[in-house]
């Protein structure tokens, strides 16, 4: 359980509800992680005005087994969350001006940042193995890796390809226990550590499936697949907005279904064709309209 220790939170309790050398020591500690993580024993508890045995058994009481292990997960948290430890100071002035700027500029800066690194050789082999495919398996988990792995299946089905996507862990294991030659089997994650997805992605491997996985590289979820399209995120300083990788990741998605209906050439049209005709049922007779709602 000490590898899931969330030491600010426990910091931050302690500072409320701890005993008065707690409650100062904590905030100390809060008020400079930096110097804290970095601190000797006697150096901490000189500025807290408290003994070494109290900076001892204040560490262990927070779950660590020690000074050394306290302050090497207060160099973690610095290390995963230091923007969200020290943010900047909002600029309330014309919010709603900068508030659009910001989200545009990032999208753009997400999409132009991604350009000159995206592998189209491995997507061009993705999207050969997706046409070839009878049977398409779309994995992902999380906030972002989840809507691309139905987004993916959303692009797909128009051209009358046989895809389906799992956001579930459970499925996502089930289904690629089924899985066998026929089958590609597509990941998603960001970190290429979601465990479910590599471990879905693996044993579908082992029953012969084609793999691929858009994805981080070096991760697990990289080495488990055949074909890899390496994605890189890039995140500004702006903590109050939505990750602008979005963008980037949706833009692999579209350039993926791209390639696929042109690999497929004309008879993609035909399906594109009853889908449009269908949503005239729902009265929406405009031509400019997308090919959906």
């Amino acid at each position: 359980m000490n590898d899931i220790i969330d030491i600010v939170a426990r910091l931050r309790e302690r500072s409320e509800d701890g005993s008065k050398s707690d409650r100062r020591l904590a905030q100390l500690i809060l008020d400079d992680i930096d110097f804290a993580s970095k601190a000797a024993i006697a150096d901490l508890a000189a500025r807290a005005e408290v003994s070494e045995p109290t900076v001892t058994r204040f560490c262990r009481g927070l779950g660590c087994e020690g000074t050394r292990d306290f302050k090497f997960k207060l160099a973690q948290a610095l290390a995963v969350g230091a923007l969200y430890l020290n943010p900047a100071p909002l600029n309330r002035d014309a919010r709603e001006e900068r508030t659009l700027q910001a989200i545009c500029d990032s999208a753009i800066t997400a999409i132009e940042q991604l350009k000159p690194t995206l592998d189209l050789g491995a997507i061009a082999q993705l999207s050969v193995r997706i046409t070839e495919s009878p049977h398409v398996l779309i994995y992902g988990s999380g906030g972002i890796s989840s809507m691309m792995a139905v987004e993916l299946q959303n692009r797909l089905f128009r051209f009358r390809i046989n895809a389906v996507s799992h956001i579930d862990g459970q499925m996502q294991r089930m289904t690629s226990a089924v899985a066998d030659k026929s089958t590609l089997v597509i990941g998603f994650s960001v970190s290429g550590y979601a465990r479910s997805v590599v471990d879905a992605v693996m044993v579908a491997r082992q029953y012969g499936a084609h793999t691929a996985a858009i994805t981080a590289t070096p991760s697990a979820l990289a080495e488990a697949a055949h074909i890899v399209v390496p994605f890189q995120t890039y995140e500004d300083s702006h903590i109050y907005k939505p990750t602008s990788s979005r963008y980037a990741l949706l833009a692999i998605v579209d350039v993926i279904a791209t390639m696929v209906a042109e690999n497929m050439g004309p008879r993609v049209i035909e399906g594109m064709r009853r889908i449009k005709q269908s949503l005239n049922m729902l009265k929406v007779d405009d031509p400019r309209l997308p090919l959906g709602d």
